[in-house]
């Protein structure tokens, strides 16, 4: 368990050190690129979580859904993809913001909150919801959670600025008790997971899909009970860059009706 806990505490050190590195080179000088500019590029810049859904290593292969989505993307326009992996959305926006990434590539919760942010969303991708994360009865030693309402005066963890949060706080209203939320900013879902399986936690709040894949490295936890209902998910690019989303549209709603597409989507089906 300990040797699982220090893998995901490492990708994710190393991503943030990735990340931080980039912003910091780039800060000043760097832009939002549009399409145009992308393309006479070459290179598409992209990020997305390191997570066994959006993108991992596999068998020394590079895998994930959203990565290989993304991969199909480029090829057919003809552009190279250049890849970072980073576990903080706040600084993939930054990154955006300053023209380090061209698109975000993975499960970005749409939300009413969300059209504040930086950012313009994609065409859904994925449908999903939100569950809890805690430890199984049997290997529980603290209360097990079996509906929203037992989540009254309940802590729950979440990575920083997720907008998981924003759906904690109406649950909280919705059930008319406070529920708790702690955002832990170097820490992703998968490694709240494993820290919820060690103990060091009780209960964390992530995406079904990305909980369901980790479970297997984590067959002590639980996640049946659910925190929210079907919501969508898609990728973001900057507001500054509509060609660049128009196109990624047009795209996306031919892809996914493709056979390539259900072929995708029938391999990562089970995250």
């Amino acid at each position: 368990m300990k040797r699982k806990v220090l893998k995901y505490v490492i990708m994710g050190t190393l991503s943030a050190l990735i990340a931080t590195y980039l912003l910091c080179s780039h800060e000043e000088e760097g832009k939002p690129r549009d399409y145009k500019e992308i393309v006479a590029s070459g290179v598409l810049n992209v990020t997305t979580e390191y997570n066994s859904v959006s993108y991992h290593i596999e068998n020394d292969t590079l895998s994930g859904f959203h990565y290989e989505l993304i991969q199909a993307f480029a090829k057919e326009k003809g552009l190279r993809l250049h890849i970072t992996p980073e576990m903080n959305l706040e600084k993939q926006i930054n990154g955006v913001n300053h023209g380090i990434y061209d698109v975000i590539a993975h499960s970005i919760l749409v939300t009413s909150e969300s059209k504040d942010s930086p950012l313009s969303f994609t065409h859904p991708i994925l449908l999903n919801k939100q569950v809890l994360v805690q430890r199984s009865k049997e290997k529980s030693d603290t209360a097990f959670v079996h509906n929203q309402l037992e989540l009254a005066g309940k802590t729950v963890y979440i990575p920083h600025h997720s907008p998981i949060s924003y759906r904690i706080h109406n649950l909280s209203k919705e059930i008319g008790d406070t529920i708790i939320v702690k955002e832990i900013e170097k820490y992703s879902i998968e490694q709240l997971m494993a820290l919820v399986a060690h103990g060091d936690i009780d209960y964390a709040v992530c995406e079904a899909g990305v909980a369901q894949a980790s479970l297997s490295d984590f067959p002590q936890l639980d996640i049946s009970t659910e925190i929210s209902f079907n919501q969508f998910y898609a990728w973001g690019v900057s507001k500054q860059s509509p060609m660049l989303l128009d196109t990624l549209n047009h795209w996306l709603r031919l892809f996914m009706q493709s056979k390539t597409y259900m072929i995708l989507l029938q391999k990562y089906q089970k995250n």
